[in-house]
């Protein structure tokens, strides 16, 4: 197991503010104020409108217990991003600062403040969860004076009271002739499962000069094993820079044996590797990840809409971690930071087109766990892996038992199967197929094999399902649930023909034979006793994309037609992109882009743009709704297709906006499509 740690530092400079572009959302406007996470796939930093203060941090695939008869939560880590600085005795603070500006750089991934403080100094600080020190944050801090003044800097580790038994400490490390100043708290989560622990300290960026000696001198006061904190003090002469970084490493024992002494390592690392470099190798490893890109001409506001929601993918998750990604990534801990279909469905698709390493990632996370899901079919009395609605690291259901969802939404186990298939379609990775996905796929495909009922005709139902309309409960013949059901057993199939192995002939017989139900006029049942009521989201047009079950124009029309009115308005972000997808595979941009913007648009909150789940909640970040709007970029307007020969494109079209959509490092040849009208 591997450890978590944060790293945060601060910079300080004006010249790191930009101003809005095709890579820059700024704003100058701290009112009704929703953040941005900084993220590195195992870390979120959640900046504040306040100087010099973060909202919270939280640690991904770390979980305990949220109550005593309650499931698992992932948790908030020790905020240690919160300093205190005052100059001439007076804190800074949002009544008495002007020309407050902040910036979220996406192709960088920083977060920079900038303001003035009266007539004496200008500041600027940039938040990074260093994507190289993956366990880590940093924040790079500079304060220019305009005349002589004394700065007092205070950095804290800041531990919630739902922590067990802090202890916290301050030594002093030295090797040879190099010092080493450790802030540091460790502490068990809520309900012991694990320990915590956080080291931080100042950066001085001529740590490896001879001037160690003229470094101001820290002091350690320990308000309480619940607040630790590290100050020092200096005076800047008029015209004269101050630079420094505040840096800290968060590392529980999910990840790591020893978290207390791993968490220094990563805070020594930083301490004494080079700004630029530290940086550079942050800034690198995200210049390789926009090789997987979307460019959109002639409209800027999709353009950046686009782009921050392919920043959250790549913020929330990593391509070496086998982790996967939950419906707020590390906004917050929303739905527990469990994995849902979400993934799968949602925001895997568009990262198997634009980063393999990370899609690989999240399939894994599945395989991983293909023994619990086995468990959990014998449990239930069927064949095969049967996978959690909500799962943790466990790998375990852990839905709160009181929803249905955890025992009756069933599709899950089908939407996994499908990411899988569309994996080996994309690379080609036979090795994986035959030690990963195949294995999982032929288990799947047991399962619905006794998950089904055989009818007096001859054909297949599926009972007592929660379908992807979730308002509608304990039904039977949920068209989504049931077509899942029939692509994974098809996918079975041909994962089996590809390795030349021998067919389970009932795979193929099911999948031909379970019933999807229409109306008299042809259109498309939701369940077998639907008759009309509104719906939380997309479920029978899921069947026409990107199931491709329903492929016959006048029946898709028809299907689109009839539930798109029927969508609740605090139903989730993702539903309308499926229609908008639809319709743009049908040539219909106006529709397509009507229905590209309606599904996001209403959910967006100042001052950056993060997503809310519905337009009706204010829970960002949704980056479930951020997959579903790509997915209309990529497989809509872009006309791009998953197929078993791979990735092809089919009558991409454009928004009468849009002068032109370039799609960057797509498959594993990074091939780029260039769309015009």
């Amino acid at each position: 197991m591997r450890k978590i740690t944060l790293y945060l530092c601060v910079i300080l400079t004006s010249s790191a503010i930009s101003q809005n572009d095709d890579w820059n959302i700024t704003t100058t406007n701290n009112t009704n104020y929703t953040g941005i996470v900084v993220a590195n796939g195992r870390i979120g930093i959640l900046p504040s409108e306040k100087p010099f203060q973060i909202e919270q941090i939280i640690l991904n695939n770390v979980y305990d217990k949220a109550s005593p008869l309650g499931v698992s939560r992932i948790l908030k880590g020790m905020n240690f991003g919160n300093l205190d600085v005052e100059i001439d005795g007076e804190l800074i603070a949002s009544n008495n600062i002007d020309d407050w500006k902040q910036t979220l750089n996406m192709k960088e991934a920083s977060f920079t403040t900038s303001f003035t403080f009266k007539n004496k100094a200008e500041i600027s600080y940039t938040i990074y969860a260093l994507r190289n020190v993956p366990y880590s944050g940093y924040i790079d801090i500079s304060i220019v004076a305009k005349q002589s003044v004394t700065v007092k800097v205070t950095g804290k580790i800041e531990t919630s009271e739902e922590y067990q038994d802090p202890l916290s400490t301050f030594r002093v490390l030295k090797d040879h002739l190099t010092t080493m100043p450790i802030l540091q708290t460790v502490a068990k989560s809520k309900f012991g499962r694990h320990v915590v622990a956080t080291s931080s300290t100042f950066i001085w960026h001529d740590i490896n000069s001879t001037r160690e000696q003229q470094r101001p001198k820290l002091t350690h006061n320990k308000i309480s094993d619940y607040n630790n904190q590290l100050t020092f003090e200096k005076t800047i002469s008029s015209g004269s820079t101050l630079d420094f970084a505040w840096t800290s490493a968060q590392c529980s024992t999910q990840d790591f044996h020893d978290p207390q002494n791993e968490s220094e390592r990563f805070v020594i690392f930083n301490l004494l590797t080079p700004r630029e470099d530290l940086l550079n190798q942050h800034k690198k490893l995200w210049e390789d990840l926009w090789e997987g890109d979307i460019i959109i001409e002639g409209d800027l506001q999709s353009q950046q809409d686009v782009r921050l929601a392919l920043y959250h993918l790549y913020a929330f998750s990593r391509g070496d971690s086998d982790l996967s990604i939950a419906p707020m990534g590390l906004s917050s801990q929303n739905y527990n930071g469990h994995i849902f279909w979400d993934t799968e469905l949602w925001m895997y698709p568009p990262l198997l087109l634009l980063n393999q390493d990370i899609a690989r990632s999240l399939v894994n996370y599945r395989s991983d766990r293909l023994e619990k899901a086995k468990q959990k079919a014998l449990n239930f009395g069927f064949k095969g892996a049967m996978f959690p609605w909500e799962s943790d690291d466990t790998g375990e259901e852990a839905t709160p038992a009181w929803a249905l969802t955890g025992t009756f939404e069933h599709h899950i186990t089908a939407d996994v199967a499908i990411a899988f298939w569309n994996y080996y379609r994309v690379t080609k990775d036979k090795l994986w197929l035959e030690e990963r996905g195949y294995p999982l796929l032929k288990e799947i495909a047991d399962y619905w094999i006794s998950r089904v009922t055989k009818n007096d005709d001859g054909s297949y139902s599926i009972k007592n399902v929660v379908g992807a309309n979730e308002f509608a409960q304990n039904i039977d013949d949920n068209a989504f649930t049931n077509g899942s059901a029939i692509t994974a057993l098809r996918f079975a199939v041909l994962a089996a023909k590809e390795l030349g192995l021998v067919i389970n002939k009932e795979w193929k017989h099911v999948a031909d034979n379970i019933k999807i139900h229409r109306f008299p006029d042809g259109t498309t049942m939701e369940h077998s006793k639907y008759d009309g009521d509104r719906i939380k989201q997309a479920d029978v047009n899921l069947l026409s994309f990107p199931l491709d079950i329903i492929n016959d124009e006048q029946t898709i029309l028809k299907d689109l037609k009839y539930y798109e009115p029927k969508l609740a308005k605090e139903g989730p972000a993702m539903g309308k992109s499926v229609f908008a997808v639809i319709y743009a595979r049908l040539g219909d941009a106006e529709n397509a882009f009507r229905l590209f913007k309606e599904s996001y648009e209403p959910n967006k909150r100042p001052p950056f743009g993060a997503l809310a789940e519905a337009a009706t909640s204010n829970n960002p970040y949704f980056v479930t709704g951020a997959g579903g709007m790509l997915q209309t970029v990529l497989f809509g307007f872009g006309g791009l297709h998953l197929t078993d020969e791979g990735i092809i494109q089919v009558n991409p079209i454009l928004p009468k906006k849009w002068k032109s959509l370039t799609l960057k490092g797509i498959g594993v040849k990074n091939k780029t499509f260039v769309i015009r009208p």
